[in-house]
């Protein structure tokens, strides 16, 4: 779904797909319509045996169950700090958020319950297609003054009764990563005002306590924004985002800007045709990198891939080459405050051809912030180089779903056409060509590495909860 901010944010949209988590079903399965007050209570229980990777011990760690959870929904909610694993619950108070310690599974804290809007139209899903899925609340992180913290979520309306319409809303509510006891509460809430369908919107989170959430049209940028202040509780919607880029005012093509991010309270746009920048501070125009013309056509070069953790992706159009030779796109890698090129590489992986063209892969890294992917493109930051996983015309493309601290890598040959199932692969990022190893079918491959020593997998139980394991490395 769109709406993981978290460390482990690219990597759980890719589970969502190799594990099933959020797989087609008919909309009610396990707790589909069910209130709060009627579904089972989670609890964390010994390590069950689990098909893990070599490297991984199988029934070394833990395990909490998330019964409530429907089969068909658009995010699990669970996400990840360095050391820390927080799932919300469900009871009939309302929701909690419970915040373990990834090495043992103890309780760190217990919020109080949390009471979400109402729901929207829709929310519940339906018999009526197979695709059809539940919105439930969700749980993302953000970075505040340097310490981490969660941040549960919910679309509804407010003020909805016998005599009221109500008013659509996002409800956030931010609780500091380092609380302890129970009845932790939030250190404030926030009413988002927004209009969309069920799951039609995306959050994206920052390293200096704002939080950008989207929605209004299809595609992976909606065109409605607002930039939250997760500290003083300020929203500030942008509906117009073309007028953002002052280099805009000389540019006839400059139409169908986004907002894809948010550095210090500044939004970062790209353009529909090409450009992209952080308002008033940089534009694409001068951190262009070595390979890609300044202008695609009759616009500026260069569209907004993704963001993540402080950083910009982005991909380029390139130069023509010589008759005969290839002409891949260039990829890049940008400081989002700043605009410095961190790092780039040439890969054969298709360049959205707008800002609201679809992208096929998220945007993740490692914990630590080292390495950066988005399916077949990969980059070492600490070494300044890219490696391509994109097919050559005999190898096939691979698509990395997770990578470790040092380069250790998850992903998924991708799939053809008359393909079912998807290959799963290890590889290391460090080596020539990532040296993809296939694991055995029926494998799980972790979405979260580096916790304490053990890596974070997210499964169906025999009964289709959910299941959250860690379990130890080697």
């Amino acid at each position: 779904m769109r709406g993981g901010v978290g460390v482990g944010a690219g990597a759980l949209a890719a589970v969502v797909l190799l594990a099933g988590c959020g797989g087609s079903g008919d909309g009610s399965g396990k707790g589909g319509s069910e209130g709060p007050g009627e579904r089972k209570p989670s609890a964390v229980k010994k390590a069950a045996p689990l098909d893990v990777p070599p490297g991984y011990r199988s029934a070394q760690g833990w395990d909490e169950t998330l019964a409530w959870v429907p089969r068909s929904v658009f995010t699990i909610p669970a996400e990840v700090t360095e050391d820390q694993v927080g799932a919300m619950q469900a009871s009939s108070d309302g929701y909690t958020v419970r915040v373990r310690d990834a090495a043992d599974g103890k309780v760190r804290w217990t919020s109080a319950a949390w009471q979400p809007p109402t729901p929207v139209e829709g929310a519940e899903g339906g018999p009526e297609s197979d695709d059809a899925r539940v919105e439930i609340p969700g749980l993302s992180t953000v970075e505040i003054d340097g310490s981490d913290h969660f941040v549960a979520w919910a679309h509804g309306l407010r003020g909805k009764d016998e005599l009221h319409e109500g008013t659509e809303i996002l409800r956030l509510a931010v609780y500091p990563a380092d609380a302890r006891g129970t009845g932790v509460k939030p250190l404030r809430e926030i009413d988002v005002p927004l209009s969309a369908s069920p799951g039609e919107f995306d959050l994206h989170g920052g390293q200096d306590g704002r939080l950008l959430v989207s929605w209004g049209d299809d595609g992976p940028f909606p065109s409605s924004t607002a930039v939250v202040d997760l500290v003083s509780g300020k929203v500030t919607v942008h509906e117009d985002s073309d007028t953002l880029l002052p280099e805009c005012a000389e540019q006839l093509s400059c139409v169908g800007g986004r907002v894809v991010g948010v550095a210090d309270g500044t939004p970062l746009v790209t353009v529909d045709g090409g450009g992209f920048g952080l308002a008033g501070r940089w534009h694409s125009d001068a951190v262009i990198p070595p390979g890609a013309p300044k202008t695609s056509g009759w616009s500026p070069n260069g569209l907004v891939y993704g963001t993540t953790d402080g950083r910009v992706l982005a991909a380029w159009r390139p130069k023509p080459f010589a008759e005969g030779e290839a002409a891949h796109p260039v990829w890049s890698v940008h400081d989002m405050r700043t605009g410095q090129l961190l790092a780039s590489m040439r890969c054969a992986n298709e360049v959205p051809q707008s800002a609201r063209g679809k992208r096929d892969s998220g945007v993740g890294t490692s914990l630590n912030g080292r390495f950066l992917f988005a399916g077949p493109v990969t980059f070492d930051l600490e070494r300044k180089k890219g490696l391509c996983l994109a097919g050559d015309g005999n190898r096939k493309t691979v698509l990395v779903a997770s990578v470790d601290d040092r380069g250790a890598a998850y992903g998924a040959v991708e799939r053809s056409a008359d393909t079912e199932t998807s290959t799963l692969v290890r590889l290391d990022l460090t080596a020539p060509a990532g040296s993809p190893e296939p694991l055995d079918p029926g494998t799980e491959v972790p979405i979260a590495m580096d916790l304490k020593g053990h890596g974070l997998f997210i499964t169906r139980d025999e009964n289709e909860a959910v299941l959250i394991s860690l379990r130890r490395r080697s």
